[in-house]
């Protein structure tokens, strides 16, 4: 079983913070850091809070002048490169609300290192134009960690953070920033333009219908971005993007000959198998999916939909495919009847019911 995430805060990496802060600001009492670092219940906290109780016993011990602070911090933080390190644009977000100029340097600077995708979102609230035109200049920076920044920290729905509410209400200023951006040459600022449009499909799946009708075609990193950024309507079997993506409705498509166990055990696999068979030419272009009805433990079903296979085929095909129920930690599985459907171009085609034991 992996370690918990939190463990990466032990004790070689605050005496190693430490002697960098000692370094670079020679009042800084490395001793005390390290003891008050370690107190305070510090084996009961969980990864957020160890981010925030480190970044707080930094400022007790920093220069009470911010701007100061914040130099030593640049200058410590080239030292620590990865996402661990969010304490250095944490600190920015908690302390430098109030000190525009500086702390959009600082978080320039640190996102370069870690990421200040969560620390530009107090600011984004309190100074919402100024952020707004600072992330459309970010955007055009030649670091791809900067131009990251500006997609992923203004996201309505970025994982692990309060929601923007405004953003989810109005997206519109949000498409000046990533226009910027729909060719970028870096993979990871591509993936940050999908994942920011996605958010926007699922209050707004209009806007992202238009907008890929609008970009679809501009430039092949375009098309990647667009098309990662419609998973949810994808998935949801929206007609207008399905069409978009040239899947026409299954009508003339059957499902036969479909195998699948009566009943397994957690830490199976479930195995299924079916053909797709076609009185015309050829099935036709197609994306297909299963889903399957989880129980929750309140005896209601949630739906999750899984990939099988996007192609072109011809009119007769049969699919296999096995799905593990080993436990893991993100899922918890509860006994009593269950159901897969074989889905085709956003349509359920088919299901059967399984026992999970």
């Amino acid at each position: 079983m992996a370690e918990p995430l939190k463990h990466f805060y032990n004790k070689e990496l605050i005496e190693s913070l430490s002697h960098q802060l000692k370094s670079a600001y020679t009042s800084f009492d490395s001793e005390r850091f390290q003891e008050e670092i370690f107190s305070d219940n510090w084996d009961l906290k969980e990864l957020k809070a160890r981010i925030t109780h480190i970044t707080e016993v930094m400022h007790r011990f920093l220069p009470n002048n911010y701007a100061e602070s914040i130099e030593i911090l640049k200058q410590v933080s080239t030292y620590y490169t990865g996402f661990y390190y969010i304490f250095f644009p944490e600190y920015v977000a908690r302390y430098g609300l109030d000190d525009f100029d500086t702390s959009i340097l600082a978080l320039e600077h640190f996102t370069q290192y870690s990421t200040a995708e969560y620390a530009v979102r107090p600011f984004i609230k309190k100074h919402k134009e100024r952020m707004i035109s600072q992330m459309e200049l970010w955007a055009e920076s030649k670091n791809p960690h900067v131009r990251r920044v500006a997609s992923e920290g203004c996201r309505p729905r970025l994982p692990w953070a309060e929601a923007l509410h405004e953003f989810k209400k109005n997206p519109t200023p949000i498409f000046k920033i990533l226009e910027k951006l729909l060719n970028d040459d870096s993979e990871s600022v591509r993936q940050s333009v999908a994942n920011n449009l996605n958010d926007i499909s699922k209050d707004h799946p209009e806007l992202l219908i238009n907008y890929t009708k609008i970009w679809m075609g501009k430039s092949r990193n375009t098309d990647i971005i667009l098309k990662h950024a419609c998973r949810t309507l994808l998935k949801q079997g929206n007609p207008e993007i399905l069409r978009q993506y040239g899947y026409a409705p299954p009508n003339h498509i059957r499902v036969e000959n479909i195998t699948l166990q009566e009943q397994i055990k957690i830490g199976e696999h479930l195995n299924l198998e079916f053909k797709l068979t076609t009185l015309e030419k050829s099935l036709g272009r197609l994306r297909i999916e299963y889903g399957i009805d989880f129980l929750r433990q309140n005896g209601k079903s949630w739906r999750k939909i899984f990939k099988i296979s996007y192609s072109s085929c011809p009119n007769t095909i049969t699919f296999s495919k096995q799905h593990s129920f080993k436990v893991i930690s993100t899922r918890k599985y509860y006994l009593g009847l269950h159901t897969i459907a074989i889905i085709v171009n956003g349509q359920e085609l088919a299901s059967r019911h399984f026992m999970l034991l």
